[in-house]
């Protein structure tokens, strides 16, 4: 793959744009262990590598198993989520795949499960970790291979 342009090089207030979104969602009342469920699954669907290498490292510095990490993808098939995990991880997987919507089901057991202005982070959430994905995949961003 050509490498593409750096927009953190000759657009940082681009990028603070962004990082004020990151830092917004720092000081959140969402767990770490959410953000990164939130941010691990929206990159599996994007396919975005770059942001899958980061943020699964991140989670295991965060203590998130290997185990839940492995079977991310495939979390309706497995007892190792929260019920409120797997609201997390439904409205990540509508919202990232918005062509086909957020259904009703979906937003009313989010809803349920958490307050307004926690409902209001987790989509923030959502949406920031979408755009970093697009701005990793569309310029190309490659992780680095860990030495042994």
């Amino acid at each position: 793959m050509k490498d593409r342009i750096n927009i953190q090089k000759v657009n940082s207030k681009a990028y603070q744009a962004m990082y004020a979104l990151e830092n917004f969602l720092n000081e959140s009342s969402l767990s770490k262990t959410h953000k990164e469920l939130i941010k691990i699954r929206a990159s599996q669907i994007n396919g975005c590598a770059f942001c899958l290498d980061m943020h699964t490292r991140d989670a295991r510095k965060y203590g998130e198993t290997e185990q839940r990490i492995y079977t991310l993808s495939a979390w309706r098939d497995t007892s190792f989520f929260t019920e409120e995990e797997k609201a997390i991880l439904a409205l990540t997987e509508e919202v990232t795949l918005i062509p086909t919507g957020v259904s009703e089901d979906t937003y009313q057991r989010a809803a349920e499960l958490f307050d307004e202005i926690q409902l209001s982070e987790i989509l923030m959430a959502i949406i920031t970790i979408n755009s970093w994905n697009r701005i990793a995949i569309s310029t190309h961003l490659k992780p680095a291979l860990e030495k042994a």
